[in-house]
């Protein structure tokens, strides 16, 4: 019988593949925000991390597992290498979960096989099925994924898949691992599949991508063509290398082409029933908290999420769109959930307002979180008549989700000009609550500023990348700085959003040093540890 759903469903990979993105690496808080986010979303399975990578992934794929993964929420998924370890550890990260889903892979194709796994064909066909049995002896719900399946040997691959059915896997991921294939490779690949493997029917067909060519998307919506009901994706695209397929981008695809792609999923094409279980207005908010939380800004022209998505700068374009919005848009900007609110708020509004206002906005904070972000929001609203939707997401996005603070900014003072050196004074306080002062010369202020933080902190690094840009229009709005810092082969992002830039310059680079010298610490124990174990 035929497991083959008429529906598709939404796999995000946001805090696993996604965080892979040099630079995007969340703590665990940040984490479970994004994980409520996903769920408000209306995704079908959040696959929350690699519980045997490291502590803090383990910590955080069991912490979303249990509040996150409640009864009616979302599949919890955990990856885990085709081994014992792996699976054992994964399977006790998603206990709690009310769903929870084992996910665990081993490469098919000859080059991972004879220069990463250096295994036989063989040696793989017969660990595959143990591993499979291993993680259903824990978990019903169990995904396997033949990494590397794009330039893998189709009659392997059908052999492969084959054993892990049989062994219990109730959904078969195909991976283009590097983002090698074209659109009509990679339904041809899926279309093979259906028809080779004999017990296809009892797992779901799963699809996973890179976008190394752009054509991520492209080759995913071929796939759903061809018997694909699974799409693993992220929010905004994120991820290793050119990232992964766009989760709003398949999501709102499937929406506005509804009527094309209905028979391919056995419906009729006049149906009007949603291809997918997403909340589209969830849309934009979600994208809009990982860009901020992980510091991947979105590109002003990206599809769907993108600032200039709705903008309309042609003449011609604005005339058509002022008659009749249909002549040059085939999305109303309200499905995705961005609205053009303004001045919901003032400086007179309470603190019921300001709370009733973030969760509407899908924000939910503690009551130590609420009146930090307050305190923050009345500072703001005495520097600014009006108070946008796009502002609060803004403050409460730099005042609650920070990185762990070890240096705290205390003070900034900049001395600029056309016929001055500019020259910077910081004050920060340490980790163990000391004041810490200098000052410098730069070729500006804001690498003025940078030179002190740096003789004050004494954290080895390289300014890679500076980005900003405002969150509202107007002389007084505010502005959003990303900054992303190189250590060795690592990266680590800032963000901060304030009314004045130079202050959001400071923060923004305190918030990456602060990433930075938490995992130099990290690794630090991991030795002195290590040590102590060896002797």
């Amino acid at each position: 019988m035929s497991k083959q759903p008429d529906r598709v469903i939404i796999f995000d990979t946001t805090l696993r593949d996604g965080e892979q993105s040099p630079g995007a690496t969340l703590n665990v808080d940040e984490k479970l925000t994004v994980a409520r986010a996903l769920a408000r979303l209306g995704v079908d399975v959040i696959e929350a991390g690699f519980p045997y990578a490291s502590p803090g992934d383990f910590e955080a794929v069991q912490k979303i597992a249990k509040v996150v993964g409640v009864q009616g929420g979302p599949t919890i998924c955990g990856l885990a290498r085709a081994t014992r370890q792996d699976i054992t550890k994964a399977a006790e990260a998603l206990k709690p979960a009310a769903k929870p889903r084992i996910h665990t892979f081993l490469a098919t194709s000859d080059i991972h096989l004879a220069y990463k796994l250096k295994k036989t064909r063989q040696e793989v066909l017969e660990i595959v099925p143990e591993m499979v049995a291993y993680a259903k002896s824990f978990v019903d719900d169990v995904e396997f994924s033949p990494e590397d399946a794009g330039r893998s040997d189709p009659e392997f691959l059908y052999q492969v898949l084959e054993r892990a059915i049989a062994a219990g896997a109730t959904t078969v991921n195909i991976p283009d691992t590097v983002g090698y294939l074209t659109p009509s490779e990679f339904g041809q690949l899926i279309r093979g599949i259906k028809e080779n493997v004999p017990n296809i029917d009892n797992a779901i067909i799963s699809v996973h991508g890179h976008n190394d060519l752009g054509l991520a998307v492209a080759n995913f919506l071929e796939a759903v063509k061809n018997g694909a009901r699974q799409l693993e994706c992220t929010i905004n695209g994120i991820g290793e290398r050119a990232g992964n397929a766009a989760l709003e981008e398949l999501v709102m695809a499937l929406h506005v082409r509804r009527s094309y792609y209905n028979p391919f999923l056995g419906r009729p094409a006049d149906s009007t029933e949603p291809l997918t279980n997403i909340n589209t207005k969830e849309i934009y908010k979600t994208s809009r908290l990982v860009s901020s939380l992980t510091g991947m800004a979105v590109q002003p022209n990206k599809a769907i999420v993108g600032a200039n998505a709705f903008a309309h700068e042609s003449g011609i374009h604005q005339d058509g769109v002022l008659k009749n919005k249909l002549t040059y848009e085939i999305m109303d900007a309200e499905s995705i959930g961005l609205t053009n609110n303004q001045i919901v708020l003032g400086k007179l509004s309470g603190r019921n307002a300001f709370g009733t206002r973030l969760k509407e906005l899908g924000f939910e904070l503690t009551e130590t979180e609420l009146n930090k972000a307050f305190v923050r929001f009345k500072e703001v609203a005495d520097k600014r008549k009006e108070i946008t939707d796009w502002d609060l997401e803004a403050i409460v996005n730099d005042e609650i989700h920070v990185a762990p603070e070890i240096f705290r900014l205390e003070l900034v003072q900049v001395s600029c000009g056309d016929q001055a050196r500019p020259t910077a004074t910081v004050i920060l306080k340490g980790p163990n609550g000391e004041e810490l002062m200098d000052a410098a010369i730069g070729t500006g202020p804001v690498d003025a500023v940078y030179k002190a933080i740096n003789r004050v902190v004494n954290v080895p690094n390289q300014l890679i990348e500076f980005s900003v840009k405002s969150v509202t229009e107007g002389i007084d709005a505010m502005g959003e700085v990303t900054i992303r810092l190189k250590y060795e082969n690592r990266t680590f992002s800032g963000h901060a959003a304030n009314t004045d830039i130079i202050v959001a310059s400071a923060r923004a680079y305190i918030s990456a040093l602060n990433r930075l010298y938490v995992a130099l610490e990290q690794e630090k124990t991991q030795k002195e540890q290590a040590a102590v174990t060896a002797s």
